[in-house]
């Protein structure tokens, strides 16, 4: 079986068994021990072993994604393309959450619901800031010591610390910084090993944790699910279909139906691989082929994009964050709604571009806020398609951002016309 049928097939027996056994034997003392004894504990290792990996995928992703920029060489190109990658995946985090603050997917669950969620949770919250005025707030942005940063599970902290040395290791030409960078490329490497184990055994700890989540609640703990999952296609389509026509038609003065038209195989690559890294092939083939874009220009972006550029991933990541505090009854106010935003735009640059590479970043900010990671096991059971969904949003935004910046560019050797184009414009 693929690991998506084997997902699947753990969705399945995991709720199927959860909600039977909440109909059958509610508050009989042999569910709970079975739940507290073996089901929760299952889920709590397999937990446990995602954000093992958070702090070193999170460093080594990042250093080695601002490592691709060479600003160097590509200076103002790689320039346009963070800048431009910042701004639409703010807007991206900014409909999602409002999306999530109106529709309220995760609201509804009783007090006696949450605290069984709750039970047995073990994660290390980072500690709350003792001064919360914006001079304090920056300050604490920039580590006095990055390891302890780490340790303490300060994220935002960490992920300062790894772009400026992500920056720095660029810029730095020697053969240390070239075989130090080669190290992390093996770090990053040594973790997206250790992640894809973890994942392979995502069935049996997602069927455990689905199974005590609906043995406690029973199965109305599963609509919410689907409003949540209604809420993320909504705030992707609003995203997709709004936000990107408009920067296709003012940033790349292109026709945006002609736009998606010439994207989407591309678009149906990405949908059924849920893999960036893994459309890149096909993205390039469309950018030069079918946008007819330099070819400079769209290897540069999407290349860096793939890594980068994950719009979809931090909408996704913001939407669930918000959609677990509500079902904790975690309350969340603009300014942490604000850290949620700033945390999902700059872990989008660092997120891989695999299937389920969000997860360690959703569980890192989970614990940032104390919100309960068993509900990771609403999210997982539904990630699958999900992750099909907003993977074709970072896919299709890396080729929208490759039309602006090469629209931008101003060099004419990069902006000649295509071949056929010349003699029909005489």
């Amino acid at each position: 079986m693929k690991q998506h049928q084997k997902m699947l097939l753990g969705i399945v027996i995991g709720t199927g068994a959860g909600v039977a056994a909440n109909v059958l034997a509610h508050g009989a003392p042999w569910l709970e021990w079975v739940v507290t004894n073996i089901t929760s504990l299952v889920g709590t290792l397999f937990l446990r072993l995602l954000l093992m990996l958070v702090v070193p995928l999170l460093f080594a992703a990042l250093v080695m994604g601002v490592c691709e920029l060479d600003l160097r060489q590509l200076g103002r190109l790689g320039l346009r393309t963070l800048g431009y990658t910042v701004i639409v995946s703010a807007i991206a985090v900014l409909i999602g959450l409002v999306a999530v603050n109106v529709f309220q997917p995760g609201k509804g669950l009783s007090d006696e619901a949450r605290a069984l969620i709750q039970q047995g949770t073990s994660v290390k919250a980072a500690p709350a800031p003792s001064d919360t005025s914006v001079p304090a707030l920056i300050t604490s942005m920039v580590p006095s010591n990055p390891v302890k940063a780490a340790a303490d599970g300060d994220m935002i902290a960490l992920i300062v610390f790894s772009l400026l040395f992500g920056i720095a290791l660029a810029v730095t030409d020697t053969e240390g910084a070239r075989s130090l960078r080669g190290a992390i490329q093996g770090l990053y490497d040594v973790m997206m090993t250790l992640i894809d184990g973890v994942l392979r055994m995502a069935p049996v700890g997602v069927a455990a944790l689905l199974f005590s989540m609906t043995a406690r609640l029973g199965f109305g703990i599963l609509m919410q699910v689907a409003a949540y999952v209604g809420v993320v296609l909504l705030s992707l389509g609003l995203h997709m279909f709004g936000v990107y026509s408009l920067s296709v038609r003012f940033l790349g003065g292109r026709n945006p139906i002609a736009f998606f038209r010439d994207c989407r195989l591309a678009i149906v690559t990405a949908f059924s691989t849920a893999s960036s890294s893994g459309t890149l092939p096909t993205a390039l083939k469309v950018a030069e082929e079918n946008l007819k874009l330099p070819r400079n220009v769209s290897r540069f972006v999407l290349t860096a994009g793939s890594a980068m550029n994950q719009n979809g991933t931090a909408l996704f990541e913001g939407v669930t964050v918000l959609f677990l505090a509500q079902v904790f009854g975690v309350t969340l106010s603009i300014p942490d709604q604000i850290v949620v935003m700033f945390i999902c735009i700059l872990a989008g640059i660092g997120t891989a571009g695999v299937p389920a590479g969000s997860i360690p970043v959703i569980a890192m900010i989970l614990g940032l806020f104390k919100i309960p990671p068993e509900g990771l096991a609403l999210v997982l059971g539904v990630d699958r398609f999900l992750d099909m969904c907003r993977t074709t949003l970072n896919v299709t935004g890396d080729l929208a951002a490759a039309v602006y910046v090469a629209r931008g560019e101003t060099d004419p050797t990069e902006l000649a016309p295509a071949p056929g184009q010349e003699s029909s414009a005489s």
